[in-house]
């Protein structure tokens, strides 16, 4: 291989690496509008491809990289998602709302080792102080509504603002990620425990800032690694 070749082969995948985002994309505008016009029979099995076309254009960009330490946990983050997601239809015996929190509690997790060791992040800009006061606000409002789910809530919001948080310390485009995901599950946690104050509008809201976070949180860690990670 002369070294043009090989110059070619490198650069390539810098040029083509968002093309795997593609379907992932469309796919997030169909969903999110059939949520907007409450066409269900729709949003129903949309929503259940969301995440494994985010895994797609994660290996994609990967290759054969996805088996490596940061490709495991990203795509792991994705898989726990997609089981959140899938709560009521995987499980239909069980409680829908526990395994969502476990499940996405455990996405959390995942994301929050990727980025604090893989990620390049930089000490904690003064603004993520909002996190830790958006953890107590949320509790304080939402704790009489909360039942027998109180403490899962409130373990869920920490690892929550921990992505977020820790998001914060990277680039832009992942701490934009990280604080649209934030906002999706505020939205979500006051559709689920305080309906009546929620307009049926914030259900596509919900799915616009959680599809545009995850996507966010993936371009992101994603757009450094291409050149050198093929």
């Amino acid at each position: 291989m002369t070294t043009a070749s090989a110059r070619r082969n490198t650069a390539a995948p810098a040029r083509t690496w968002w093309w795997g985002f593609i379907p992932f994309a469309a796919m997030s505008v169909v969903h999110v509008a059939a949520r907007l016009v409450e066409a269900d029979d729709v949003a129903a099995p949309t929503k259940l491809v969301l995440m494994p076309l985010l895994a797609a254009a994660a290996v994609w960009v990967l290759r054969r990289n996805t088996w490596t330490a940061p490709g495991l946990l990203l795509v792991g983050a994705l898989f726990f998602s997609w089981i959140g997601d899938g709560a009521g239809a995987f499980f239909p015996q069980a409680p829908e709302l526990p395994i969502m929190l476990g499940a996405f509690g455990i996405a959390h997790l995942c994301y929050i080792w990727l980025l604090w060791k893989y990620a390049t992040p930089g000490p904690f800009p003064r603004w993520a102080l909002v996190f830790p006061l958006w953890w107590v606000l949320m509790l304080v409002t939402l704790w009489p509504s909360l039942g027998g789910l109180a403490i899962a809530v409130a373990l869920y919001g920490i690892v929550l603002g921990g992505t977020a948080a820790t998001a914060a310390r990277c680039n832009p485009v992942i701490a934009a990620g990280g604080v649209l995901f934030l906002a999706s599950d505020t939205v979500l946690a006051f559709r689920i425990f305080m309906p009546e104050v929620m307009p049926g509008w914030t259900s596509a809201l919900v799915m616009l800032t959680y599809c545009a976070g995850q996507g966010l949180i993936a371009a992101g860690f994603l757009r450094g690694r291409p050149s050198r990670d093929q």
